[in-house]
C-alpha cells in the first residue's frame, strides 16, 4: 500500500502535520519523533503529538539530516516538550554550529512560510527558525533503545548529504530513510537526490534495499508498505541511473554549460509540476548541486 495522508499508517506509527512536509512519530514506551519539517508548520506537529501522546512527552527527536525542511521546528518542539533530546550525526551538529548554514536554513524556512500562506494554510508559526544543539551524536551502527525490548538501528546513508542517517526497526521492518532513498513527488516522479556524492547515494539505496523494509518513509508525500516499499527502492535506484545518463547527455549537448543544463532540467522537473512543491530557491540549490557533481565526474 501507499499512504499519502497524515494520520496513523501502522499500529503506533503516525505521519504528523502535512503529507507534503511530514514529521513521523513511533509511539511506545519511549516515543521518538523523526524530523521536524518547516518552522511555520510547528503548530501542526505539536498539535498532533499532544493529541496522540495524551500528556506524555517524546523521548527523542531523531534527525535524518539538517536541511531546512527537516529541522525547522526542532526548537519549538523542544520548548513544547521539555526534556526531549535531539539526536543527529556529528556532521549535522557541525553544520548547525555554522552561522552561514543557520542563516540559509532560516531564509529557506521564511520562503516556505510565504508559500504556505499563499496556499491558505492557517495557524502557522510566524517566528523565524531558531538554531538548536544536538544532544546525542549518532553514527553508523548506533542503537536507539525504545524500551520494551524494541530498538532502532542507525544507518549512515550519505549521498543526498554528508550528514545523513536512516533509522531501521528490525522487528517491525520500519525504515525511515527520507531522501536517502530518493523521493517521489505528488505525480510519482522520483527525484534522484545525490547532492554530494552519486556513488554513495547509489550505495545507500542498495544498502537500504537489502533490509527488505516493510514500511518505508520517504521525506515528503508518501509512506510505502510491504511490496510497495521494496519496489520503490528498486525504482529509485533505476531513476538515479537514468537521471545521471540524462544529465551527462545534457552536459555534452550544452558543452558543459552548467546553468544551461540546469535550466533544461528545471523545465521538465519543476516548472510544469503542480503545487505544492518546494520553494524554487531550494530546488535550484539542490539542482545545481546535482549538475555540478556529475560534471565533476566527467
Amino acid at each position: 500500500m501507499i499512504f499519502d495522508q497524515a494520520g496513523e499508517v501502522a499500529p503506533g506509527f503516525h505521519v504528523l502535520g502535512a503529507r507534503e512536509v511530514p514529521s513521523y512519530l513511533l509511539d511506545g514506551e519511549r516515543p521518538v519523533v523523526f524530523d521536524a519539517g518547516f518552522t511555520c508548520l510547528g503548530p501542526l506537529y505539536e498539535r498532533d503529538l499532544r493529541t496522540i501522546l495524551q500528556g506524555r512527552s517524546p523521548h527523542m527527536i531523531l534527525l535524518t539530516h539538517v536541511h531546512f525542511d527537516h529541522c525547522g521546528s526542532v526548537s519549538r518542539l523542544k520548548r513544547a516538550f521539555p526534556g526531549v533530546r535531539v539526536a543527529a550525526s556529528r556532521r549535522a551538529a557541525e553544520i548547525l554550529a555554522s552561522d552561514r548554514a543557520v542563516s540559509l536554513i532560516r531564509l529557506l524556512n521564511e520562503q516556505a512560510a510565504v508559500l504556505a500562506r499563499s496556499m491558505g494554510a492557517r495557524d502557522l508559526d510566524e517566528d523565524p527558525f531558531e538554531p538548536f544543539e544536538v544532544d546525542t551524536v549518532l553514527e553508523d551502527g548506533s542503537i536507539v533503545d525504545l524500551g520494551s525490548g524494541r530498538s532502532l538501528s542507525v544507518i549512515a546513508t550519505p549521498g543526498h548529504t554528508r550528514d545523513f542517517l536512516s533509522y531501521h526497526e528490525p522487528r517491525s521492518g520500519l525504515l525511515v530513510a527520507s531522501e536517502a532513498a530518493g523521493c517521489a513527488d505528488s505525480t510519482g516522479y522520483i527525484f534522484s537526490e545525490f547532492l554530494v556524492d552519486y556513488a554513495a547515494y547509489v550505495d545507500s539505496i542498495e544498502r537500504l534495499a537489502s533490509l527488505g523494509p516493510e514500511l518505508l518513509c520517504q521525506g515528503h508525500f508518501f509512506v510505502y508498505s510491504s511490496a510497495d516499499a521494496r519496489a520503490f527502492l528498486g525504482r529509485s535506484l533505476e531513476a538515479a541511473r537514468q537521471f545521471r545518463a540524462w544529465l551527462e547527455e545534457l552536459l555534452e549537448a550544452e558543452s558543459g554549460d552548467l546553468e544551461a543544463v540546469a535550466a533544461r532540467i528545471k523545465a521538465v522537473e519543476y516548472d510544469p509540476k503542480p503545487g505544492p512543491k518546494q520553494p524554487e530557491m531550494a530546488y535550484m540549490l539542490n539542482l545545481r548541486a546535482r549538475v555540478a557533481h556529475i560534471a565533476s565526474l566527467a
